[in-house]
């Protein structure tokens, strides 16, 4: 707080002790919230916390329960996501050999949609599909990967985005410093073709409430033809909303939004 910083994200994710053991965490429930009461109490009245739905065995009740935790810290910010199973890792394995059985989409998008109706009643409005904030208090970081402004990353695993490329810094913190002293390189470049650029600004302004603008997309990259048919087939499915040339997701599309987004890709 003395060096200049003013707002803080957490990643709280559980509040279930088994959670966060087979998780790899290194905080325990009461750490988690001794955090956001000792930031707090320093003077970050710009906190974000995150949760993690999705998680094996979540009850209704318990998943209600962080909710209702994490809102009654009376935090800015929280962001939820739903917990995804990455291939080559530690939990991957545990699926594969049964000693960890995975929740359902059914259950996922249920806890979703619970998420969203107990932080509405809680006062925190949804401006994009997995963050949730009080009013005029949208995280200015996060809006910037939205809405594909240009973003500095400094750090281990930062990232950073130019508008036409992609910058990943490395994990290892030793390696990150070492390489930093050497003065080499110490991250990986990706350059975006001219449809990467389309596709993300499709799927990243799809995920908000202000959405993605069809003159926008179209000054990228023309329309194809296959694009506005499938545009259409949403459209009348009402899974997608259009607007002063601006397109939606609608609730129920917010559920499908990255089936949405791929199936509209220009590949």
């Amino acid at each position: 707080k003395k060096v200049g910083f003013n707002r803080l994200s957490i990643g709280l994710q559980s509040f279930r002790e088994k959670d966060l053991k087979w998780m790899n965490r290194a905080h325990n429930a009461e750490e988690a919230k001794t955090c956001v009461q000792l930031a707090q109490k320093e003077g970050f009245n710009a906190l974000s916390v995150d949760l993690i739905y999705g998680l094996p065995d979540l009850d209704i009740a318990t998943w209600k329960n962080h909710i209702h935790i994490v809102a009654g810290f009376g935090v800015d910010h929280i962001s939820a996501y739903c917990l995804t199973i990455e291939e080559s890792t530690a939990l991957h394995k545990k699926v594969k050999d049964g000693s960890i059985i995975p929740s359902t989409e059914d259950e996922q998008a249920l806890q979703f949609e619970i998420l969203r109706s107990e932080l509405r009643k809680l006062g925190y409005l949804p401006y994009e599909i997995s963050n949730f904030c009080k009013p005029g208090k949208e995280a200015k970081h996060n809006s910037s990967y939205w809405k594909s402004t240009k973003y500095l990353g400094i750090g281990p695993s930062a990232h950073s985005y130019n508008g036409i490329s992609r910058r990943y810094n490395i994990a290892n913190n030793q390696r990150y410093l070492k390489l930093i002293k050497e003065e080499q390189t110490y991250f990986e470049e990706e350059n975006l073709s001219v449809k990467d650029q389309f596709n993300e600004l499709l799927m990243t302004g799809l995920r908000t409430t202000w959405g993605v603008n069809l003159d926008q997309l179209n000054t990228i990259l023309p329309l194809s033809p296959s694009f506005k048919t499938q545009l259409s087939i949403f459209i009348s499915e009402k899974l997608i909303e259009q607007k002063n040339g601006t397109l939606f997701l609608t609730e129920e599309g917010s559920l499908k939004a990255d089936y949405i987004s791929s199936t509209l890709f220009e590949c």
